[in-house]
């Protein structure tokens, strides 16, 4: 088996059950290896959503993606609302400070989604990330692999159903008995209507300006997350 992935690429995994779709993503992030070959390449930021999403435990869905935004490195009150922005723009229903075990599955693959978009991944893999989706967080996930691949990050995603697997990626490799095929998906890579910039300032004794971002042209949406501003804009301007 070989593949590579370049950057700002879109690849879809297809495969029936037992193919070893899961057991290549795991290889590709780093939590399994391989028992020949290797992996170069494999970047720093790396955004993952398994398949099984553990959600049997009392800490909140906003306090496990603070606690994960600190292991990525952002501040406390950065990753705190960072995952409070990114739980509003999927939708989140059952509340930000509900325990993870009261959620549904549909919302647990909310906050997994969440997790994997605290710093905005150079590499994002995607275990059946649709999965328990309603209809508008659906568009938000595709919304959100387009703004990945278009910040030059790679995206790999499985998903058991070909509509999907055509016409969101722009290749699709295809694993049947331990070989691999690859064919070019319908997917154009066009860009989303808005993206997110997350400006940050570093660190200095200069009192900053206070600076109204949303008066400024093409900026549809402001969020304030700790040291960090997230815009996000049109891309028409």
């Amino acid at each position: 088996m070989s593949m590579e992935v370049p950057a700002g690429d879109v690849l879809a995994v297809a495969g029936g059950n037992g193919s070893g779709k899961s057991t290549l993503l795991r290889i590709l992030v780093g939590l399994s290896r391989p028992t020949t070959g290797s992996v170069s390449g494999r970047p720093s930021r790396i955004g993952y959503v398994p398949d099984r999403f553990t959600v049997h435990d009392r800490v909140t869905a906003i306090s496990y993606l603070t606690h994960m935004g600190r292991i990525r490195g952002l501040s406390a009150s950065a990753a705190r609302a960072r995952g409070h922005h990114l739980l509003e723009r999927l939708s989140l229903v059952g509340g930000r400070d509900a325990p993870l075990r009261t959620l549904s599955k549909g919302n647990a693959q909310k906050v997994a989604l969440a997790q994997a978009l605290l710093v905005p991944p150079d590499l994002l893999v995607l275990d059946e990330p649709w999965s328990g989706l309603d209809v508008s967080a659906h568009g938000v996930l595709a919304e959100s692999i387009d703004e990945v691949a278009v910040q030059g990050g790679s995206v790999v995603f499985t998903d058991h159903r070909e509509a999907i697997t055509e016409t969101r990626a722009r290749g699709v490799c295809t694993i049947d008995d331990g070989r691999v095929s690859l064919r070019g998906g319908r997917h154009t890579g066009s860009r989303p209507s808005t993206a997110e910039l997350v400006l940050t300032a570093p660190p200095t004794d200069v009192t900053p300006i206070e600076v109204n971002w949303s008066a400024l042209p093409g900026v549809t949406g402001v969020v304030q997350c700790g040291e960090e501003v997230v815009l996000r804009v049109s891309r028409e301007r």
